[in-house]
C-alpha cells in the first residue's frame, strides 16, 4: 500500500478509532470463535494482520498466557488506540504492535522474527483492496506447523434478498466489500505454498472462516 493510501486510511480512522469497537461488536461475528481455535503452542508466536485497536490481540493474550503476540496495521491512527488499550490491559510485555503494509511486511524488521506459529486476520480482508496479496504474504510467513486463520463476511447468499442488499449497501458505506471468491483464493494461496486449507460459512452465509495450515 502506498504512503498516499495509508494516509487516506488514517484520515478515515482518525475519529472512527474512538468508536470502532463499540460500533462493530454486534455484527463482526466469529471473532471469538476464531481466537478459541488458535491454540498456539507453548511459547508460540501469534501475529494479527490488520490489528486495528488491538481488541482481538488483548482477548487472545488473556486466553493464551504462554504465547507472545504481535500486531501490524497500516493506520497509525488505529495503532494509537491499540497502544493505549494494550497499556491499559497490562499486557504490554506480551503484545507488540507496529505500522506496516500487510501486503509486504518484513517480520524480521518489525519484530525480530522470521515467522509465526499462528497468524490471524479478522474482518480486514474485506477492507483491504490488495487482500489477495495479504493472504499470500501471511501464508509465506507461517512457521513449520503454523496456521493462518481468517474470519470475515461471507457471501450472504442464504440471506433474504432484501436483507442482503441492505447489508451490502450499509457495509459499502464503510468501504467494506465482502469477498465472494474468498474460498477460491484461500485454496489457491494454500496450493501455491504447498499448504492445506479449509473453509466454511455460518448461518445464512453471513460470516466465513478459513484456515491455511503448514
Amino acid at each position: 500500500m502506498s504512503d498516499t493510501a495509508a494516509g487516506a486510511m488514517d484520515v478515515i480512522y482518525r475519529h472512527q478509532r474512538f468508536i470502532y469497537d463499540l460500533t462493530r461488536r454486534h455484527y463482526l461475528l466469529g471473532r471469538d470463535q476464531m481466537i478459541a481455535d488458535l491454540m498456539p503452542p507453548a511459547n508460540g508466536t501469534v501475529l494479527e494482520v490488520g490489528c486495528g485497536t488491538a481488541r482481538n490481540l488483548i482477548c487472545a493474550a488473556r486466553r493464551y498466557q504462554n504465547a507472545r503476540f504481535f500486531g501490524l496495521d497500516v493506520s497509525e491512527e488505529m495503532l494509537k488506540t491499540a497502544r493505549a488499550s494494550i497499556a491499559k490491559s497490562g499486557e504490554s510485555n506480551r503484545i507488540k504492535v507496529a505500522q506496516a503494509d500487510a501486503t509486504a511486511f518484513d517480520p524480521q524488521a518489525l519484530f525480530g522474527l522470521s515467522s509465526f506459529d499462528r497468524i490471524f486476520i479478522s474482518y480486514a480482508v474485506s477492507m483491504i483492496p490488495a487482500w489477495q496479496a495479504v493472504l499470500d504474504r501471511a501464508a509465506a510467513t507461517l512457521a513449520p506447523g503454523g496456521a493462518l486463520h481468517v474470519v470475515d463476511f461471507g457471501t450472504m447468499d442464504e440471506m433474504p434478498n432484501v436483507a442482503r442488499k441492505a447489508m451490502l449497501a450499509w457495509l459499502a458505506h464503510f468501504s467494506v466489500t465482502p469477498r465472494r471468491n474468498l474460498q477460491d483464493v484461500v485454496r489457491a494461496v494454500a496450493e501455491r505454498h504447498g499448504l492445506v486449507s479449509s473453509f466454511h460459512q455460518g448461518r445464512f452465509g453471513y460470516a466465513a472462516m478459513a484456515k491455511i495450515s503448514r
